[in-house]
């Protein structure tokens, strides 16, 4: 329950039902900020509270956040999480049940529950304990949560600057949506680089019933589950370049649940075959001439010029029963700052870090941006809203 806040009588069985405060005039949300091509949730945790900024990634099942003392750890710009300044942490003892909910843990001697959490750029480790966990609501009032999350006291991603963590949003036992009882949420993303015209621009991620993605222009795909995998996938048969349909597989087939959707990659990442055949269509589509032998691009399709609505196609991704409409603003962007390179944002996931050996695509943030997604764990439905999320 949100700490300070009293209820009334007529909310608290719409409470106890869905396990998270949940009204038409206050519904939990946090803050989104873009950051180099990731976007990071605003919530605090302890008693007294502190800020932690973690990559909000749906491609991942555990909060955490990095705790003093952590000497072994990359840097942050704001304070780490001090747990012996908390009077409501405390330990998961490693016999809990809590404690095995997550697969990587083993005991110390000590008793803790020390758990180990890897991505595919690094990893992190710690202690997993109980804490007070608060975001912000419609109505303005704080709304707070009992979590299990990972105190990290040696984390090797490379992350330089605001992120203290991660802020797993997938379906698993521990994940930020499981804990706090949502079977609903979405968000809407910023698009890539906006943080570097107007760094004050910030979005929103919402739980709950009235987190809802409807009105005019929705379109929903189902959502596909996986053996032992707690993520969201879904189906995807192929992508038109203007009226140009290039399929998933050169065969017409395609298997059920074949594209991830991260909100922590930033990339939407095809297997080879299918970005070689969308990449030359997407060529033969511009007028301007790409750039060529440069060393610091490889084998990137970038332009000198900007790549706009007026002379860069359309890009429709045909999933299961809904279709999405990308702008040049979701599939081309500038890697480089310093340098006037506009380059087409969907990369080979063999050349990633991301590669998944059955062929699977990752649907990451960039081609995200300007939709409000709601994920529907109920009904196990993806919807999509194209919506200017700037302006939210």
């Amino acid at each position: 329950m949100a700490s300070g806040v009293i209820f009334h009588p007529c909310f608290l069985l719409s409470y106890y039902l869905i396990g998270l405060l949940v009204t038409a005039h206050n519904v939990p949300q946090a803050q989104l900020i873009p950051y180099h091509g990731q976007h990071l949730m605003k919530a605090s945790i302890g008693t007294p509270p502190v800020d932690i900024y973690g990559l909000a990634d749906t491609g991942s099942n555990l909060v955490w956040t990095q705790c003093v003392p952590c000497d072994d750890c990359f840097n942050q710009t704001y304070p780490k999480f001090d747990p012996q300044k908390s009077y409501t942490y405390s330990e998961i003892s490693c016999h809990s049940e809590k404690c095995h909910e997550w697969d990587q843990v083993h005991c110390s001697p000590q008793n803790s529950c020390n758990f180990v959490s890897g991505y595919v750029t690094g990893g992190s480790q710690g202690v997993l304990a109980k804490e007070k966990a608060t975001i912000t609501s419609t109505s303005g009032q704080a709304v707070s949560f009992d979590i299990a999350f990972g105190c990290s006291h040696k984390s090797n991603l490379h992350y330089d600057g605001h992120e203290t963590g991660i802020i797993g949003l997938g379906s698993g036992p521990l994940s930020f949506v499981s804990q706090i009882g949502s079977k609903r949420f979405s968000y809407c993303l910023l698009p890539f680089g906006t943080e570097s015209t107007d760094p004050s621009i910030t979005s929103k991620i919402s739980f709950g019933n009235d987190s809802e993605v409807v009105g005019d222009g929705v379109v929903s795909t189902p959502l596909v589950d996986r053996e032992s995998r707690h993520e969201y996938y879904v189906t995807l048969e192929g992508i038109s370049v203007g009226d140009t349909y290039v399929p998933f597989n050169s065969s017409g087939k395609v298997s059920k649940g074949n594209m991830l959707i991260d909100s922590g990659s930033p990339a939407l990442s095809l297997p080879p075959d299918f970005y070689d055949r969308l990449k030359v269509e997407v060529k033969k589509q511009i007028s301007i001439d790409p750039i060529k032998n440069d060393t610091l691009l490889g084998t990137r399709l970038c332009y000198r010029t900007e790549i706009t609505n007026e002379n860069g196609p359309i890009l429709t991704v045909h999933f299961e029963g809904a279709d999405l409409e990308l702008k040049p603003i979701q599939t081309f962007n500038r890697p480089i700052k310093r340098f006037e390179y506009y380059c087409f944002g969907i990369t080979n996931i063999g050349v990633t870090d991301n590669e998944f050996s059955d062929g699977t695509g990752v649907y990451g943030n960039y081609v995200q941006a300007n939709f409000l997604i709601g994920y529907d764990l109920e009904t196990r439905m993806v919807s999509f809203k194209p919506t200017d999320c700037t302006k939210l």
